[in-house]
């Protein structure tokens, strides 16, 4: 099993507001800094994301890729990746835990990339991305519940 990174922050808002914004592919690049466009190519019966397309410029990984999405419940989404031009896997997940004050995210990732990279460099890509999506997570979510 590949090795995997994952952080976890609270957010100042219901599980739904939260989930709303993770949701909402198209305002991705207004908030997460690495993607730069994304395009839903395919939705399930309740209008949820199933494969999204994303242009993502992370520094030392640039990619145009599409993911596949999968929504348990109303708390937890995860994706696969579907194609790449530079990664052999992104696969992560969302999960969402009401707590005291409002919400819990845990976010998991693993990223691997066709070129060669140390394990550690990759743990460390990993922990950038998703310290810098948590917290434009928490930012655009409570900015959007404080108005």
């Amino acid at each position: 099993m590949a090795e995997h990174t994952s952080s976890s922050i609270t957010i100042e808002a219901a599980p739904a507001d939260v989930m709303g914004v993770i949701a909402d592919f198209a305002r991705y690049p207004e908030w997460t800094g690495e993607v730069k466009e994304a395009d839903v190519l395919a939705t399930d019966d309740r209008g949820r994301a199933e494969q999204v397309r994303l242009v993502l410029d992370a520094g030392a990984i640039k990619d145009d890729h599409t993911l596949a999405y999968t929504w348990t419940g109303d708390n937890e989404v995860s994706w696969t990746l579907v194609k790449s031009q530079m990664l052999r896997a992104l696969d992560g997940s969302y999960l969402l835990t009401p707590v005291t004050g409002g919400t819990q995210v845990t976010y998991r990732l693993t990223v691997d990339v066709k070129i060669p990279m140390l394990g550690m460099i990759k743990r460390k890509a990993e922990k950038v991305i998703i310290d810098r999506a948590l917290d434009g997570l928490k930012k655009r979510v409570e900015a959007g519940t404080a108005g």
